[in-house]
């Protein structure tokens, strides 16, 4: 791997700009280690807090603090629903929060919504709505109250976005609802299964039931964002908990639109990354339009001799990954025309 730039002494033509934090799949509960769906991964439930706070300690005490942190979905765990202990393990979580010195922004993960009603999330703390950026001559940029996304600007000419990658899903909403019969007759025609969260034997295995989608509404809005960032000659980087890009994810754990949504995405110049959790594995992949998808390890599946975290250093050609324990670190060249 190449060598990793000191973000306090940017070489060549490159300039530092800003930093911010990403971690993954937390999926706290108060339980004693298990193993994933297929027991072939080892999940370490009560340690994750330990990692978030572990994690917390290092971005307060960076030379260089991030200006944010990313949470890319997934708080607590599922499990925590059948122990009815949703709300005690979140605060603890969000209390281990409390102790960061920067904003974070949370992404909602399909472990979101075993816990809680879409209701729920939208009057707790983890909406981070009220973070977002207005841009107030621009009304098509302002996202619908139908699903939970939003953008911010971190340091001028960069944007971030966060998507809701369940607006499309039969997670988290009324079954008697109009919205539930409609995901739940997309997912229908998808997967015949009984067990809807089985991939097998699908000829589109990311359509199962801890996966979602993106409503027209949203795409359309997306696209809107992005036509600004064009025109202002922004850099982008886009935040969902499920991954997008086959290439740098296992096959089921895709968001159920993927090309849709990488269609308008490739229809733009601005976007630089895309960051998604979801996969507890990892990935990563330069597409061919330049985009760098980023999906980062889970701290679920991180033994406690280890970590799973990062810090993004964003510099004026590049943008460079800091990974520590499971996360390795990436540097990721801007495309030529953003340049």
């Amino acid at each position: 791997m190449a060598e990793e730039p000191d973000p306090e002494a940017p070489r060549d033509s490159s300039e530092w700009l800003f930093s911010f934090g990403v971690i993954a799949d937390i999926q706290y509960a108060d339980l004693e280690d298990g193993y994933n769906f297929q027991r072939n991964r080892r999940r370490y439930y009560r340690h994750s807090l330990r990692h978030l706070q572990s994690a917390i300690e290092e971005w307060n005490k960076e030379g260089i603090v991030p200006c944010c942190v990313l949470q890319l979905g997934d708080v607590i765990d599922g499990y925590n629903a059948q122990c009815k202990t949703s709300e005690k393990s979140l605060e603890l979580v969000m209390d281990a929060f409390q102790l960061l010195q920067v904003p974070v922004h949370h992404t909602w993960g399909n472990h979101e919504f075993y816990n809680f009603s879409r209701d729920y999330l939208t009057n707790s703390k983890l909406n981070t709505k009220f973070l977002e950026d207005r841009i107030i001559h621009h009304p098509e940029t302002v996202p619908s109250e139908n699903y939970y996304a939003y953008h911010f600007v971190p340091f001028p000419e960069f944007r971030f976005i966060l998507l809701d990658a369940y607006d499309l899903s039969i997670l988290g909403i009324d079954q008697s609802s109009p919205r539930y019969q409609q995901c739940l007759k997309i997912l229908k025609e998808h997967n015949p299964n009984a067990e809807l969260n089985s991939p097998q034997g699908l000829c589109e295995p990311q359509f199962v039931q801890f996966n979602g989608g993106f409503s027209q509404d949203q795409l359309n809005w997306l696209n809107d964002v992005l036509k600004f960032s064009d025109t202002n000659q922004e850099k982008v980087v886009i935040v969902s908990h499920i991954p997008i890009y086959p290439e740098a994810s296992d096959s089921v754990c895709l968001a159920w639109n993927y090309r849709e949504a990488l269609e308008v995405i490739w229809s733009h110049k601005c976007v630089v990354c895309f960051l998604a959790g979801h996969t507890h594995d990892g990935g990563y992949s330069e597409d061919p339009s330049g985009v760098h998808h980023v999906d980062l390890e889970g701290v679920i599946e991180t033994a406690p001799d280890s970590q799973a975290f990062g810090t993004v250093h964003v510099y004026s050609d590049k943008m460079v990954l800091k990974g520590r324990g499971r996360v390795p670190d990436r540097i990721m060249n801007y495309k030529k025309e953003l340049l």
